[in-house]
């Protein structure tokens, strides 16, 4: 038995991260204790348990461990199950509404996403695979300036350093994440008032997601296709080398079967909440505009697949131009060496007459003369050949013509032998 299997499921509590939070209904949250089994105190109340699993390449197992570990009991064992498996799920466990759009793959990688839920009318349990950009809420804003430097001028004369008026300075990698942060901030979310606010911000916090790393991909993909611009052959080689634009595109078809995963899951959420009372009328029309924001995604996700698939047949077709000059240089080579082996076959020649061979016999003394007669005759016709394309060319197209008109005339000889008889027979009278 493997040491995993003997660890102790409460072990496993520490590896995940939990969040509860208590909504008064009038637009205010307070965070509470981890108790799954607490009761509402008012009837606008509800609650929202968060669990984060960790990041990395364990096993599907060892996620289940620790989804048991945070959420059992009260939740029964099936329950657990539901929320943890792989795949698109949407149904009814114990009169409880659960749903799922967890994708397979390694849990390392940031184009695997996963989010599943189980909602009742006053609590809502949603579990995510690591953190979740601008799931939570804050109570305060700031401004993102705030972790942007102030530009600092050096005075060459005093040796002082002074901060300029309204300069700062934004470094590459915090401008590159602040491209790829195209919503609001966990301080401009709202607060939910209902239920239903609530489940449509974790819906659409998804679809924000995947919006971001589709922003991520198109940056790296644009990266990739400016470097390939002015790069040269160490770089296209090294791209092969390390399989840079493969890898691309498989996560590109992860990413699409997690928007596969939302097209068939929340259209049947949107359809099992609009049963419920306590689902508003509002956010039923907020989760159809989140499904046609998943659409365009997936037609955007087209569009780069597209454009992989292109780099790459560029890459391909470099690759073969390189192939080809490496067989140009052997050819060369070959034409190089292809002299002496001729003068070695000569010389290897077992006729009369060779130079420097001493054979004087008058029998064969023009055997040799006679054998570089027929291959000068040989060369001649393959350089007029080569040589003179044209003429080559006219002769392949009169033979062509010569062919022709003879299947020409073969397909008519038994039409006009049919026809002469005809009129032949026209000529007799009968009597």
């Amino acid at each position: 038995m493997d040491e995993e299997d003997q660890t102790p499921i409460t072990q496993f509590s520490d590896l995940v991260r939990k969040k509860a939070y208590r909504f008064d209904g009038l637009g205010n949250y307070f965070t509470k204790d981890w108790d799954l089994n607490s009761e509402q105190g008012f009837a606008k109340e509800f609650s929202w348990y968060h669990v984060e699993l960790p990041k990395g390449n364990q096993k599907l197992a060892v996620s289940a461990r620790c989804m048991i570990a945070a959420l059992c009991p009260p939740l029964k064992l099936q329950d657990i199950l539901t929320l943890v498996s792989d795949g698109p799920f949407c149904g009814h466990v114990d009169g409880s509404l659960f749903f799922r759009v967890n994708s397979p793959g390694p849990t390392a990688s940031s184009f695997t996403l996963r989010l599943a839920a189980r909602v009742t009318e006053n609590s809502i349990v949603t579990v995510s695979l690591g953190r979740v950009p601008r799931l939570g809420f804050k109570q305060t804003g700031k401004s993102l300036l705030s972790v942007i430097p102030s530009v600092w001028s050096v005075d060459l004369v005093r040796g002082e350093e002074k901060a300029e008026s309204g300069g700062v300075v934004i470094e590459e990698r915090v401008l590159e994440s602040l491209l790829m942060m195209n919503h609001s901030e966990e301080a401009d979310n709202p607060v939910p008032k209902t239920t239903s606010n609530l489940l449509l911000h974790i819906v659409g916090t998804h679809v924000d997601q995947i919006q971001d790393i589709v922003i991520k991909l198109e940056i790296e993909l644009d990266a990739v296709e400016i470097e390939l611009d002015k790069g040269g052959s160490v770089l296209k080689k090294q791209m092969l080398d390390d399989r840079r634009i493969p890898k691309m595109h498989l996560n590109l078809q992860r990413l699409l079967q997690v928007v596969s995963h939302g097209e068939q899951v929340f259209p049947r959420v949107k359809e099992k909440c609009a049963m419920k009372t306590w689902f508003a009328n509002e956010d039923i029309v907020a989760l159809e505009e989140l499904l046609g924001r998943l659409r365009r995604l997936k037609e955007n996700l087209g569009f780069i697949a597209n454009r992989v698939a292109a780099v790459q047949a560029g890459l391909d077709s470099w690759q073969a131009e390189q192939i080809n000059r490496k067989l140009y240089c052997l050819s060369f080579l070959s034409v190089v060496f292809l002299p002496l082996s001729i003068i070695t076959g000569i010389f290897g020649m077992n006729v009369g007459g060779v130079p420097w061979t001493m054979q004087n016999d008058p029998a064969i003394k023009d055997g040799f003369i006679n054998v570089m007669k027929i291959c000068g005759i040989v060369v001649f016709f393959l350089l007029f050949c080569f040589g003179f394309p044209s003429l080559y060319d006219t002769f392949s197209t009169w033979r062509s013509r010569l062919s022709n008109r003879w299947s020409f005339i073969l397909d008519e000889a038994p039409s006009l032998m049919k026809r002469r008889n005809r009129l032949s027979r026209r000529e007799y009278i009968r009597i």
